[in-house]
C-alpha cells in the first residue's frame, strides 16, 4: 500500500475504536459552575466533533463525542459578580486564608482530580486528537505542576514569615492577592497551559473566571465538582460558551484585575482595549512564535535531524514552543534534508489510541486546508515538497510537508503555521538567521545545532537579547516548569515558571511600624496571639 493510500484508510469504523476508549462518549455536558453551585443548563449547546474522523461505506466523518453548554451575557456576568462578591475587595474568606490553608485546599483537590483521571485524559484524547499516551502526559504533568508550585509557595511564605529591620523601621513583607482573574487557555494544552495560570491564580488568593478553550471544554466535566466542593463560593467560576459572547462584557465591566490568556496576540490586544481602566488591569500572556532552529556545519546531523523532527512534529508543530522554521548552513543542506525527510516519513501515524503513533489528526475545524493553501502558496513560488511527492490529506489529517527552498516572498516564512508544514532555507552567512530573528514579530525561542564553541558563543551573545530561550543542541520547549517561561515582542506578557507565577498573579505588600516601645508591643502580641494571617512568623514545613 502506497503512502497516499495509507493516509485515505487512516480513519478507523466505530467498530474499530476500543470500547474502553467510547465510555462517556457522547458526553452530553449540562453543568457549569457559578457561586460555589452547579447549575444545569437548558438553553443551546455547542456540538463537539472530535479531530478523529469515523469512516463508513461513504467518506469519513467527523466523530461526534459531546455537548457544552452556550451560556449568554447575563451569565457571564453572574460569574463574575460571584468572583468579585468572593473577593469582596480582599475581605472574602479566600484573600484572607492563611497560605497555610489556601495550600491545604489545593492538595485535597489535587487528591480529588487524580480520583478522575481516566475521563480527563480520555476526553483531551478526543477532543484534542492528542495520542493517549501524550494526554495521560499531560494530566501526569499538571498534578506534578500543582505540587511543584505548592512547594514553591511554601518556600516564598518561609521567606516571608520573617521581620525587617531598616532604619529603624520594623517591616514584614509578604504577597498579596491581586482581585477577580479571567482565565482562558489554548486547545492545544487545554488542562496543563490552563491550569498554568489558574493555579497560581487561585493559591495567591485571588478569585477565578475560568473559560475553557473552545477544544478542551468536556475535559473540565469531571472536575466541576471538585471545584465545586473544595472551594468557597465564588472562589472559581467555570463558565462555557462562545468567547466573542462572553468576554467582552467581563472586560468592559472594569473588574477583571488580571487577563491570563495563552492564545494570540490579536485576542490579548482585542481584549486589553475593552477594559476601560488599562492601568488596573495586569496581563499575563502566552503567545504566538515562530522559533527557528539554526543548523551550522559541523553539527552533530543525526542529533539535529531527531530534535528538529521532535521539534517540528510533536502533537503535530500544534505547539507554541514547535520549531517553526529551519536554517541550515548551505554546506550540509543536501545531506541535512535527505536524513530530516527519511526521518519524517518513517515517523508513525495514526489514531490517538494506537500504540507508537506520532502524527494524529489536527485539532482545529479547516486546519488542514489552511495548510494546504501555504504548502500551495510555498510551491507556487519556487519550494518544492522534499519529504513526498504530493500534499497528502485526508479530512482532518495532513501528513507532514517539508518544504525548500523557502524564501520572505511565502507566507510560511512569515505566519505561524501551527501544523505539520516545515519550511526550510538555507544560508551561506550566519547573519541571515540572526537578521531573520531581528525582524521577526515574534522572540520566544531559537535552538542552535553546532559543535563549535567559538561559533554557538558568537550566536548566543546577540540572540539572548533576541528570545528568552536559546537551545543547544536541543529543541525547543517549556520545560522544566522551574525554568522562566516567556517571550519577547509579541510571543508573551509576564513569566509562567513555577516561581514567578506566584509573582505575577500578586503584589509585594508590607506592614511596617517604627521601632518604638508601643509599637513593639503591638506587634508581638499580634504575632504572639496569632490575631493576623498577614503579620506571622508561621513557619510552614
Amino acid at each position: 500500500m502506497t503512502l497516499a493510500e495509507k493516509i485515505q484508510s487512516v480513519f478507523p469504523r466505530t467498530t474499530d475504536i476500543p470500547k474502553t476508549l467510547l465510555k462517556d462518549i457522547p458526553c452530553i455536558q449540562t453543568g457549569y459552575l457559578i457561586n460555589g453551585e452547579i447549575r444545569a443548563w437548558d438553553g443551546p449547546r455547542q456540538r463537539v466533533l472530535s479531530p478523529v474522523w469515523v469512516a463508513d461505506d461513504t467518506d469519513p466523518k467527523p466523530f461526534f463525542i459531546g455537548e457544552y453548554p452556550l451560556l449568554c451575557e447575563s451569565h457571564a456576568l453572574e460569574a463574575l459578580d460571584a468572583a468579585v462578591a468572593a473577593y469582596d475587595h480582599g475581605r472574602g474568606i479566600w484573600p484572607t486564608l492563611s497560605v497555610a490553608d489556601r495550600i491545604d485546599h489545593m492538595e485535597r483537590f489535587v487528591f480529588r482530580m487524580i480520583e478522575v483521571k481516566e475521563r480527563v485524559v480520555r476526553f483531551l484524547m478526543w477532543e484534542v486528537g492528542k495520542s493517549y499516551q501524550d494526554s495521560g502526559k499531560e494530566f501526569d504533568r499538571t498534578i506534578k505542576y500543582i505540587n511543584d508550585t505548592l512547594a514553591a509557595l511554601k518556600d516564598l511564605d518561609r521567606i516571608s514569615s520573617r521581620f525587617s529591620i531598616e532604619e529603624d523601621i520594623i517591616g514584614q513583607i509578604r504577597r498579596a492577592p491581586l482581585g477577580v482573574v479571567l482565565c482562558m487557555g489554548p486547545f492545544n494544552y487545554p488542562l496543563n497551559e490552563t491550569f498554568t495560570t489558574l493555579i497560581p491564580a487561585l493559591v495567591m488568593g485571588n478569585t477565578v473566571i475560568l473559560k475553557p478553550p473552545k477544544h478542551g471544554a468536556l475535559l473540565y466535566a469531571p472536575l466541576l465538582e471538585a471545584f465545586c466542593q473544595i472551594f468557597p463560593k465564588g472562589v472559581i467560576n467555570i463558565i462555557y460558551g462562545e468567547g466573542r459572547t462572553l468576554i467582552p462584557p467581563l472586560m468592559a465591566s472594569g473588574k477583571i484585575n488580571v487577563l491570563g490568556l495563552i492564545g494570540t496576540s490579536k485576542t490579548a490586544n482585542a481584549l486589553k482595549k475593552q477594559h476601560p481602566n488599562p492601568n488596573r488591569l495586569r496581563c499575563v500572556l502566552g503567545l504566538e512564535a515562530k522559533n527557528p532552529a539554526i543548523v551550522l556545519k559541523g553539527a552533530d546531523l543525526d542529533l539535529a535531524v531527531r530534535e528538529c523532527v521532535l521539534g517540528c512534529l510533536s502533537f503535530n508543530g500544534q505547539r507554541c514552543t514547535a520549531l517553526k522554521i529551519l536554517f541550515v548552513q548551505a554546506d550540509i543542506i543536501d545531506v541535512f534534508l535527505e536524513r530530516f525527510a527519511k526521518a519524517v516519513n518513517a515517523l508513525t501515524f495514526g489514531m490517538p489510541w494506537q500504540e507508537g503513533v506520532f502524527i494524529t489528526p489536527v485539532a482545529e475545524k479547516d486546519k488542514t486546508s489552511y495548510l494546504e493553501a501555504l504548502v500551495s502558496d510555498a510551491v507556487e513560488q519556487g519550494a518544492g515538497i522534499v519529504n513526498t511527492s504530493e500534499t497528502t490529506v485526508c479530512g482532518s489529517f495532513f501528513f507532514p510537508a517539508v518544504l525548500y527552498p523557502v524564501n520572505n516572498k511565502m507566507r510560511v516564512y512569515h505566519e505561524e503555521q501551527f501544523g505539520p508544514v516545515i519550511p526550510v532555507l538555507s544560508f551561506k552567512n550566519v547573519s541571515e538567521p540572526v537578521d531573520y530573528m531581528i525582524h521577526s514579530s515574534y522572540g520566544q525561542q531559537v535552538s542552535i545545532f553546532g559543535s563549535d564553541p567559538d561559533q554557538i558563543a558568537n550566536l548566543i551573545d546577540p540572540l539572548v537579547n533576541q528570545v528568552c530561550r536559546v537551545n543547544i543542541n536541543s529543541q525547543c520547549q517549556r520545560g522544566p516548569d522551574t525554568f522562566p517561561f516567556t517571550g519577547r515582542k509579541d510571543s508573551a506578557e509576564g513569566t509562567l515558571s513555577v516561581s514567578d507565577a506566584l509573582r505575577v498573579f500578586s503584589i509585594r505588600t508590607l506592614v511596617a511600624a517604627k521601632q518604638t516601645d508601643l509599637n513593639k508591643k503591638i506587634i508581638t502580641t499580634i504575632v504572639r496571639d496569632h490575631k493576623s494571617k498577614f503579620l506571622a512568623t508561621d513557619f510552614i514545613l
